[in-house]
Formats: C-alpha cells, structure tokens, sequence
C-alpha cells in the first residue's frame, strides 16, 4: 500500500514548482493560429499554369524599351515593378506566364519576380473582372457621408456578390481594401486605375450601371481583359459631350461618369462653400508703423 502511495504524494509535492516554472503569458486570442499561404503558394489551375504562353504585344515592347531605358543595363532586373504592372494590364492578372516572361526578358530568376508579385498587394494573382472594384471601407470611408457600410450595402445587391467575388459575366470583381488616400473625399472607390469619390448609393449604382452598359457596347480587346495601354479611341473627353463637360464622357455614345468627386465639387474643397478667409484683407494701417 505504501508502495502505491509514495509516486503520488512524489508528484504532489513538486506540483506547485512545476506550475511556477510555466510561462504566465496571456495571448491576445484563444482560438488555435489560422496561417494563410494564399499568397506565397501556387497551385496549377486551368486559366493559370506555366503551359500557357504569353508574350507582349509590340505596342508593349516598345513601351518595355522605354522602361529600360530608365536603367543602366546592370540594373535592368530594378524595372520589374513597371514589367510586371504592363504583363498584369495586357494580360488580365498577374500569372505564371506573365512572370516567368518578365524574368527571361530581365534576365532573372524567376523565383525573385515571383517575390515581387506576391509582395505587393497591388498584382492580382488570379483572375479579376474586367472592372476591378475595390471599396474602400476603414475609418474615414465608414464616418465620412454615407458611411462606406452603405456602399457596401448598395454594390452588393445590385451586382449579387460578397466581397472577394466576381460576378458570373465576369465584368466586375469586388474586393475591400485599406485607405486608398482620398479620405477627404469619403466615401470612394477605385475601379482599374481611376477614384470616384463623394459616393451615394444611388451614385454608385448608376456607376456600376453605366459600366455595365459600356461593356455591352464595346467589343473585347486584343490581349485579355486588363486595360490596354495607349489611349483609346472610343472615348471621347468631356469638352467634347457639351454639357456634360468635366462630369461625364463618352464611350461608344454611352455616358460613364467620370472619376473624381460624384458630388458636383471639382477637387476636396469645403462642399458647402468658403467657410473662413471670408473678411476683407488686412491693409497696412492695421500693422503698427513703428515695426
């Protein structure tokens, strides 16, 4: 009996040493840590492997020698960000093909391209609607106007997708980022290269509607869905529509708001007008004379 004994009174008596001796850390979450490698990880798909192949466009390689021509040619490998941006726009996204073809024109290995693109949020891994919609929805966006909740609200039921989806014609793509830098203009989004701002839900709908209108009239382009470089001959400026001058322009005869404020200001001025400065200037009889 004893024998049987003697192990547990042994191991309660050095229980509160062996407690002690533990790290007394709280960590800031309870639940297990959940590691991610959506973007540092590729795996084959269909419409991104290494078997499809991909060259640039000679309007592009041109552009691409003009880009080099930045560099002296022992640093050429430094114009990978702008390569990789002109492969993203011709081809749609940012795929396998696309990087391993900046790596031989660099003459890199392709594994430090691939760093680059899976760095920098900014390269779309896969594939993106031919509208990249990205709502901005922290701090300002979400207390500035409407509120960004209610953009969300309106881009969600007039396309039919949550966020990080893209719709089944493969027009739009909605994603939520981070400040985008026009919080003076909140709320806003940025849609391929361009931020309308000062947005409603009415304004954003008939935003999406107008898109959607310009995509039905104007045939698909030569190299992907990403935008083409050069300047596009089925738009038509604002002074060229008349009295939609500044706020719309043409594309194909169907009216697209143009980017910027959708609340009637030009740029981030006082919306409700000039607020202060508004006394006459001081003249010199006001300063003392003996200064």
């Amino acid at each position: 009996m004893a024998s049987n004994l003697a192990p547990r009174i042994f191991r309660r008596a050095f229980r509160p040493a062996r407690i002690t001796s533990q790290s007394q850390c709280r960590y800031f979450t309870a639940s297990a840590r959940m590691g991610s490698d959506a973007l540092q990880v590729h795996r084959d798909s269909p419409e991104n492997n290494a078997k499809i192949p991909f060259k640039f466009t000679a309007q592009n390689n041109k552009l691409i020698d003009e880009i080099l021509k930045r560099y002296p040619p022992q640093y050429k490998k430094a114009a990978v960000m702008p390569i990789l941006d002109l492969g993203q726009r011709q081809h749609g996204f940012t795929s396998l093909s696309v990087m391993n073809e900046v790596a031989r024109i660099l003459e890199m290995p392709p594994m430090r391209v691939y760093e680059v693109a899976t760095f920098y949020t900014m390269y779309n891994r896969t594939p993106v609607g031919k509208f990249h919609l990205q709502v901005c929805t922290t701090t300002p966006c979400q207390l500035g106007g409407c509120g960004s909740d209610k953009i969300v609200k309106a881009i969600e039921g007039h396309l039919g997708i949550s966020a990080g989806h893209t719709t089944k014609d493969g027009l739009f793509t909605y994603v939520e980022v981070e400040c985008l830098g026009a919080c003076v203009n909140a709320p806003m989004v940025q849609i391929n290269d361009d931020f309308y701002e000062d947005l409603t839900p009415e304004s954003i709908v008939s935003l999406l509607t107008a898109l959607q209108e310009s995509a039905k009239a104007v045939p698909p382009t030569e190299g992907g869905k990403g935008a083409l470089t050069g300047e596009d001959p089925n738009v038509k400026s604002g002074a060229e529509v008349g009295k939609d001058s500044g706020r719309i322009y043409q594309k194909d005869g169907v009216k697209i708001p143009s980017p910027g404020p959708m609340s009637g200001r030009k740029t981030c001025e006082n919306i409700k007008g000039l607020t202060n400065l508004t006394s006459p200037m001081w003249s010199t009889e006001v300063f003392r004379k003996d200064l």
